[in-house]
């Protein structure tokens, strides 16, 4: 059972996911060996992760946002195909069972043949396919996505925990190469492994290890970021909101519900509906509080259509197998 502790670690974390746990519990109030305990007792459970995640136009990559309508009875074994697929960074089946929504890397400028986007449509279990470029997401990461669970901090606390914000990269994204691989698949694992965990896989020593985690994060390369499971803290209603926006209104009104704490993430979108937002609340009676209260006096919303999540599958860097978030190379 969480508590009120267990959430401000969780909000620790996504301001500094990496903060030692004396810092943490520092802030919190907690020594540092309960900021550990409570930390590892809900990883253990698999409600949280925290993840390592490389920004995917390293890789010449776009993301595509699919709504995938299918046969119910054959829209789970397709969701589970494409879990497992590392092109595929998010999965969930919606809409009774019927619908699947899912995420796609692909490039931009890919043969036709060899996309996954292609390949959809050939499938049996397929009775219609919408597919969209998602242009931008919204909100400043680190401070935006799903906060719904509590566990609110102080302006002294998070700023103790954020310290400085760091400078915007400048000029391109930094390339990967061979060597990395480790480093990166290591902190896809576990986003908090320390420099003497990362110099043991990499072979590397520990100063190249800091020297080189330094460089990957302030060009912006390299990021980490928290998963989260929220059936495992009482949340059990998951949607996705398709909005049509005004162009004008398209910055404003997708930051502001960016900030909003039941959205964990807003994104815009290329389609009639060009902005998406995945709402996460206890019930069916809270999602429709957030509906006619904080999304209705957003301005520049002119409509908006809802797919309610009934299973979800994959998320960000994690796998959901068995209620439990774990790493994808853990299934």
């Amino acid at each position: 059972m969480t508590d009120d502790v267990d959430m401000k670690i969780l909000r620790a974390l996504k301001l500094a996911p990496r903060a030692p746990f004396r810092l943490i519990g520092d802030v919190i109030g907690v020594s540092e060996q309960t900021a550990a305990r409570r930390y590892q007792a809900l990883r253990r459970s698999g409600a949280m992760r925290v993840v390592g995640l490389v920004d995917h136009a390293v890789h010449g990559e776009a993301q595509w946002v699919a709504r995938i309508r299918c046969r119910p009875d054959r829209a789970a074994p397709l969701a589970d195909t494409l879990a497992r697929r590392p092109d595929i960074a998010y999965v969930g089946i919606a809409s009774g069972g019927s619908e699947i929504i899912c995420v796609i890397r692909s490039p931009l400028h890919a043969p036709r043949e060899d996309m996954l986007l292609q390949q959809l449509p050939r499938s049996a279990a397929v009775l219609d396919l919408s597919i969209d470029l998602l242009l931008h997401p919204f909100g400043v990461p680190g401070t935006s996505g799903w906060t719904g669970y509590g566990g609110r901090l102080g302006a002294e606390q998070e700023q103790r925990l954020a310290g400085s914000p760091p400078p915007a990269p400048a000029g391109p994204l930094l390339p990967l190469t061979a060597e990395d691989g480790p480093l990166l698949d290591a902190l896809a694992e576990d986003g908090r492994a320390s420099h003497t965990q990362l110099a043991e896989v990499t072979g590397w020593s520990k100063g190249r290890v800091a020297r080189r985690l330094e460089t990957l994060e302030t060009s912006g390369t390299l990021s980490y970021d928290i998963d989260l499971l929220p059936e495992l803290l009482g949340y059990h209603l998951n949607a996705t909101l398709w909005l049509r926006v005004a162009p004008a209104h398209l910055e404003r009104t997708g930051h502001e519900i960016a900030g909003h704490d039941e959205v964990a993430f807003t994104g815009a979108t290329s389609g009639e509906h060009n902005v998406m937002a995945i709402v996460i609340c206890r019930d069916a009676e809270e999602f429709y509080r957030y509906l006619t209260t904080r999304l209705a006096t957003t301005p520049g919303v002119d409509a908006y259509g809802v797919s309610i999540r009934t299973r979800r599958l994959k998320q960000a860097a994690s796998l959901i197998s068995h209620g439990r978030l774990v790493p994808p190379t853990a299934v």
